[in-house]
């Protein structure tokens, strides 16, 4: 991981409103080249407003959000509905809108990690497959920026560890960044570079050790998220120059 290259997007004192009610305000956040961050916080925190504001997809009312120059995106959508009448096999749905060359396609589900469901049709698949198919989708275009939105719900905990252990993997075989947000405390927190708990507000930052004992975690999340370690831990060769707690002043 790339910690002092310069960061992929940087959000800057980020306020987005509906109506008069302020959804996020004052966030700050950034991703640099092949860092893993995850967004965590309760339901109604704004996680999903983030990531929209980042993709352009909701305007701010106040703040600067600073992406790198020819920045390329991928992104995995939590759920993406489909006619489950529609013939329409794995290959094709990634050929959409414009047709690629069956080794694209191949490579792309090789590398998350479902190199067998190329010819399975899309309205076959387990609720696994189908979020793999959506990342083989979203790598297709060798992303400098992986954003995933809560993609691993509704599946089981072990679905969801095979999941995140492929995104590590992504993230080590591309030096993609990763930015994603999710309910799975015990799974993500011990995939993750760095961990951003957001409620409304940042209410703490940095490495998911240091997150894990901040007051504002464990007053949202309970001491239950103390264990979340020992599922899966990737090994560390780097120092976090933001392995700090931010402390959200009221």
């Amino acid at each position: 991981m790339m910690r002092d290259a310069a960061p992929l997007v940087s959000v800057h004192d980020l306020t987005v409103r509906y109506g008069e009610a302020a959804v996020l305000r004052d966030v700050d956040l950034d991703v640099a080249p092949g860092e893993i961050v995850t967004i965590v916080g309760p339901n109604g925190s704004g996680k999903s407003t983030l990531i929209k504001a980042i993709l352009g997809g909701v305007k701010h009312s106040a703040g600067r959000i600073e992406r790198k120059p020819g920045l390329q995106i991928g992104y995995v959508p939590q759920r993406l509905v489909l006619d489950p009448t529609l013939p329409m096999n794995v290959e094709r749905f990634l050929s959409l809108p414009h047709r690629i060359p069956a080794s694209r396609a191949r490579e792309a589900l090789e590398r998350a990690g479902v190199p067998e469901i190329g010819k399975r049709q899309m309205a076959a698949l387990s609720g696994g497959q189908f979020q793999r198919a959506l990342l083989a989708r979203a790598i297709l275009e060798e992303p400098d920026l992986l954003i995933l939105d809560e993609a691993a719900a509704g599946l089981d905990q072990p679905g969801a560890a095979a999941f995140y252990r492929r995104i590590h993997e992504v993230r080590e075989e591309t030096g993609c960044g990763v930015l994603m947000i999710s309910h799975d405390l015990h799974v993500v927190m011990s995939a993750s570079d760095r961990v951003i708990c957001l409620n409304g507000h940042v209410c703490c930052a940095g490495t998911p050790e240091v997150v894990a004992n901040a007051p504002d975690y464990r007053r949202l999340f309970g001491e239950g998220t103390r264990g979340a370690f020992a599922l899966y831990r990737h090994n560390h060769d780097h120092r976090h120059s933001q392995d700090h707690v931010q402390d959200a002043a009221e």
